[in-house]
């Protein structure tokens, strides 16, 4: 039976697969293509954060990941007309994906023992990377690095993750509430247009 962590993987494989297809649908990639944005999308924070952890890959160990991601590929393949017209699409699952990959990345870095601050920025990794991936492979400024709040969600997320822990709250509710914070400040975020200031360097003309 898998773990709850393991769930939480398994659906958040899912909406970061079908965010990274969708942008691909846009792009007009071929089925293949829009498959490996797919999965990059979905992988990719999950890597970076095992090998700076010293571990396998958590993909490599089991292959239902890559079977998640071509299950969204055939979801936006059926259903893809609904999805193009859905304008928030994109950004629900996008935020779903972030949120849940953000509270497995704290959750398996304090389970070996590091602090919480690493713990923090290997969720955030965890969330936020494969999106970069993404963008990359679209041909699109990366998310992270426009104004709109993306990566600081995973750091509240992250926070709350600590706070709850600290105070002795259940496994699942501090996952839950975790979670919870990370689409909370998305959400917000992009309703009421908050975002940091933008670096202005020298304009010349």
């Amino acid at each position: 039976m898998p773990t709850f962590v393991q769930i939480l993987e398994f659906i958040g494989t899912f909406a970061f697969a079908i965010s990274g297809i969708r942008l691909a649908s846009a792009k007009r990639f071929d089925w293949f293509g829009a498959y490996v944005v797919g999965v990059a999308t979905a992988i990719g924070g999950g890597t970076i954060r095992d090998v700076l952890l010293d571990l396998t890959p958590f993909w490599m160990t089991n292959p239902v990941y890559l079977v998640c991601s071509a299950l969204a590929l055939f979801w936006v393949i059926i259903f893809g007309k609904h999805l193009i017209h859905l304008h928030n699409t994109f950004f629900l699952f996008d935020s779903i994906g972030l949120a849940l990959f953000t509270v497995v990345g704290v959750e398996k870095t304090l389970a070996l023992d590091y602090p919480l601050w690493v713990a923090v920025i290997m969720g955030t990794l965890t969330g936020a990377a494969g999106g970069v991936i993404r963008d990359i492979f679209i041909n699109e400024i990366p998310l992270i690095f426009r104004k709109e709040i993306y990566a600081l969600a995973c750091v509240a997320g992250g926070m709350v993750y600590g706070l709850c822990a600290w105070w002795g709250i259940g496994v699942v509710w501090t996952e839950l509430l975790s979670g919870c914070s990370v689409l909370l400040v998305r959400i917000l975020a992009v309703k009421y247009g908050i975002c940091l200031p933008t670096l202005k360097g020298d304009q010349r003309e």
